[in-house]
């Protein structure tokens, strides 16, 4: 089984929603048995709570589903899971500096816009200051991120249907 985790700053916005992507694509693909997947902050600002109303509003729009509460990732995130995916450079940084402290050193943190061409070095916005439509943007980036995570995924470990 391959473990993915989400990764953004408060796991309110970006994260839980890349987590619904994702297992609303796995099970589409008849996947589901394959894959784990959760999603988590660096921050603990949102611990316990729910997705932020908007982010619940895109995926109720997108026909996702959301059961999350948010938690922040720890120690034992950088043993269990094959891939760790952060939103920003922000988070990257954090997750790097983290797995150094839990002496993880050999573990890759990735960004997820680098899946996509033209991709590297891209972040996946923050919508929580602004308005429904940042949260519409973020889904699109999303959508086609794990579209691209998944094809590569599927390739590198010979998955199929």
């Amino acid at each position: 089984m391959i473990k993915v985790l989400f990764v953004c700053l408060g796991n309110i916005c970006r994260s839980p929603l890349a987590e619904a992507i994702f297992n609303h694509k796995i099970e589409a693909l008849g996947l589901g048995h394959k894959f784990k997947s959760d999603s988590a902050g660096t921050s603990d600002f949102h611990i316990g709570e729910l997705p932020d109303e908007r982010t619940l509003a895109c995926a109720k729009r997108h026909n996702l589903t959301i059961q999350h509460r948010g938690r922040q990732v720890n120690r034992t995130d950088f043993r269990d899971f094959d891939y760790i995916i952060a939103m920003d450079d922000n988070n990257l940084r954090n997750l790097n500096l983290m797995k150094e402290r839990y002496r993880f050193s050999e573990k890759q943190v990735f960004l997820m816009r680098s899946f996509v061409e033209g991709g590297d070095g891209l972040s996946v916005p923050d919508p929580y200051y602004g308005g429904e439509e940042g949260f519409e943007e973020i889904y699109r980036i999303l959508d086609e991120a794990i579209d691209s995570f998944l094809n590569l995924v599927k390739e590198t470990h010979q998955i199929y249907a």
